[in-house]
Formats: C-alpha cells, sequence, structure tokens
C-alpha cells in the first residue's frame, strides 16, 4: 500500500494555500486555529512519524548487525525497538490516509474577479423584542 509522504502532502497544501509551507506556518501563528493550522500540525505528526521510522529502522539495523551477539539482553532492546517501529508506522499510515482524505476533499478557492458583482449585505434581522411582541399579540 503506497502512502503519500509528508513531502508529498507540503507539496498538497502549498499547493493549495498558495504559499510556501513555511510562510503558511509563520501565517497561521497569526490566526485563530482554523483548517490551515490542522493541516499543518497533520503535516508535523506525519513528518514525526516518518522521521521516528528511520530511527528505528537504523538502530535495529544496527542491533541485528551479522558481527554482533545477541544474546538474552539484547533480545528485549530487539522487541523494543521492534514495537516502536511498530507504532510509528502505524502513526505514519493513520496521518497519511487522514490528511490525504481532508486534503482531497479541499479545493483552491479561486481568486476574486473585479467583474464579479459584490454581492450586497443581507438585510439585517429583527430585533428580538420585536418579533417576541408581535407573537404575543
Amino acid at each position: 500500500m503506497s502512502h503519500l509522504t509528508s513531502t508529498d502532502i507540503a507539496g498538497r497544501i502549498e499547493d493549495l494555500y498558495g504559499a510556501p509551507l513555511a510562510d503558511l506556518e509563520a501565517h497561521a501563528q497569526d490566526q485563530l486555529p482554523g483548517m490551515l493550522s490542522a493541516l499543518l500540525g497533520m503535516h508535523d505528526t506525519l513528518a514525526l512519524a516518518e522521521r521516528s521510522i528511520d530511527f528505528h529502522r537504523d538502530h535495529l539495523t544496527r542491533l541485528i548487525h551479522p558481527d554482533r551477539q545477541i544474546g538474552p539482553h539484547e533480545v528485549s532492546h530487539l522487541l523494543d525497538g521492534t514495537r516502536r517501529l511498530a507504532e510509528a508506522v502505524a502513526v505514519r499510515d493513520a496521518q497519511a490516509t487522514s490528511v490525504a482524505a481532508v486534503l482531497q476533499s479541499l479545493t483552491r478557492a479561486p481568486a476574486p474577479t473585479s467583474a464579479s458583482p459584490t454581492p450586497s449585505p443581507p438585510a439585517p434581522a429583527a430585533p428580538l423584542a420585536a418579533q417576541s411582541a408581535m407573537h404575543s399579540r
């Protein structure tokens, strides 16, 4: 099963928002939490999971090197490293699937054109006191 990497996701976020990821991260810090913040958070979690996969895979590779003896002490390290690698893969898979689904559901809004008329503001709603007075008569 092929998953999008954090690099792929970063590219999709940049395409969606029309700006580099670093600029979007700076912009999101000045805004209330919203879709951009959520996407950036998912991207960060995905990138962290990918780094964790690399780290634990490399650690396990060193532990099972053909020149190393594997004794009872090393077995516990192998099991722990394997568990941590499996957890990182599960996080990566879940994050990649989730963020890809969210990004697929979003489209970039077209830039406003000067030819399109500006919509008039909606009529103000009647005050609540006036509405309740009408119903009580």
